[in-house]
């Protein structure tokens, strides 16, 4: 047996992700990773991953590319070097011979088109297929034709999973037909490669979805051919789409760059894909930390879960609050870049300044980039309509004597600023609603902003003090 790839002891908990390189990172993957990453590492065990790129036709290495650029966001990347299950094939097939040896295998010399009538035949008399090769010894011309391998399954026995999720499943073992495990070309299928890769990886817990559930009674028919010890299987229902039905392109975003380039955080799609179809208590909201201390199989639902891009939203908005302004900066700036507007250093200081002000507005990290606008803009600044009527009659009185008063203003916090402008409201004997608007025309021309003393602030002194006076003068 080759061991090269046991690196863990029996008491090691070892978890592994197994995308086929097919396509991009799907959401429901990327659940499933967190959910092996989650758990791994809850128990202080490792997260492998492996790439199942045994169908030649359809892996792709943009595929390959495109699957660790998600798990890269999502900063779940495997424990050690990543396994391609490809390479292994000379393994595999020495483990079918394996069981050719011991007899839980077959060489079956059956055509396509024999073995597909023969499979009619069966099912028109309400009979299971059973290949005639089953209990035939081949002679030495036969030796010389193509064959594939055929498990040989026990006959008229249970096959019992204890699922950590779906807990007992049951199947009889003459409803799972003697699976290839080798074409005829040689290469391994699916369900053999799984099975001695898991081993040999060390795999001792097998978390995926419920679409896999049927191969667990097969994989487990081989473990103890083998005379190899089970992983413990848990089965996780899919995601669908928030009404029901499986998840597809009409529910919107799927693969997980499409998440990233709209605009979320990976701590954010972490925190909602952990709870979406697995629960601790009423908790919502909570960090890697914590989803590692309480993740459990008890708390995975056994019904589909739903996506709700509202409540992603919520989260997002959440950990775009708690991020380090650093950070969002340099989100935002790749966005504006994007845009076709640059930033220069007086920029990214301008939109550091007001990230801090604004970013409990913002759900997604475009919209900070939307937030940050009045802020950016060149002076003098353009009015909308709206800012134009603003700007007339005792407003524009008012105007100057606010722009004198706060000339006169030192501190240039948001809190001495927030008192200062409650003071001119006094001394004016108005409510600040007679004063704010015009302001607030004044120094954004009508761009979206938060309150009068954060965008002073954000804007800055001298900045705000000139916006005022091209107000004032733009208007006489």
């Amino acid at each position: 047996m080759d061991s090269s790839l046991m690196n863990s002891s029996s008491s090691t908990v070892v978890t592994r992700f197994a995308p086929s390189p097919t396509g991009y990172l799907h959401i429901g993957g990327a659940r499933t990773a967190l959910f092996n990453w989650l758990y791994a590492k809850g128990h202080g065990g490792k997260f492998l991953v492996r790439i199942e790129d045994t169908d030649r036709e359809r892996s792709t290495e943009d595929a390959v590319k495109a699957i660790f650029d998600g798990l890269e966001w999502l900063d779940l990347l495997g424990d050690g070097e990543t396994v391609y299950q490809y390479a292994r094939a000379d393994r595999h097939r020495e483990v079918a011979q394996q069981l050719l040896e011991t007899g839980h295998a077959y060489r079956d010399f059956l055509t396509a088109d024999e073995t597909g009538a023969l499979r009619d035949a069966a099912k028109a008399e309400g009979k299971d297929f059973v290949s005639p090769w089953r209990d035939r010894e081949p002679t030495a011309e036969d030796l010389q034709k193509p064959f594939t391998v055929r498990f040989r399954r026990p006959l008229d026995q249970a096959v019992i999973v204890d699922d950590a999720v779906q807990g007992s499943v049951r199947w009889e073992s003459s409803a799972l037909d003697d699976l290839v495990i080798l074409r005829s070309d040689g290469a391994p299928t699916y369900n053999l490669a799984v099975v001695v890769d898991d081993h040999d990886m060390g795999i001792t817990h097998v978390i995926r979805g419920d679409d896999h559930l049927n191969n667990a009674a097969r994989q487990s028919l081989i473990y103890d051919a083998l005379d190899w010890t089970r992983p413990t299987f848990a089965h996780i229902p899919l995601i669908h789409g928030p009404d029901g039905a499986k998840l597809s392109k009409r529910h919107g975003a799927q693969a997980v760059h499409e998440y990233a380039e709209m605009g979320y955080l990976p701590e954010a799609m972490r925190n909602y894909l952990a709870r979406l179809g697995w629960a601790h208590g009423d908790d919502e909201l909570f960090d890697d930390e914590q989803a590692k201390a309480w993740f459990d199989f008890a708390g995975i639902n056994k019904a589909p879960a739903r996506l709700d891009f509202d409540k992603l939203a919520h989260v997002n908005a959440h950990w775009i609050r708690q991020a380090d302004d650093q950070r969002l900066l340099d989100l935002v700036t790749d966005i504006l870049a994007s845009r076709g507007q640059p930033l220069d250093d007086t920029g990214r200081e301008t939109v550091l300044r007001t990230l801090p002000l604004i970013k409990d507005r913002a759900k997604l990290v475009p919209e900070l980039a939307d937030q940050v606008q009045f802020a950016l803009l060149a002076n003098p600044i353009s009015f909308n309509e709206k800012s134009q009527a603003m700007l007339q009659g005792e407003n524009l009185d008012r105007l100057s004597r606010l722009r004198e008063h706060l000339a006169n203003t030192a501190d240039w916090s948001v809190e001495n600023l927030e008192a200062e402008l409650k003071l001119f409201a006094e001394k004016e004997g108005v409510g600040f609603g007679k004063i704010g608007p015009s302001a607030r025309a004044a120094l954004t021309g009508g761009a979206p902003a938060p309150d009068i003393a954060k965008i002073l602030v954000a804007v800055g002194r001298d900045n705000s003090l000139q916006r005022l006076d091209d107000a004032l003068q733009q208007t006489k």
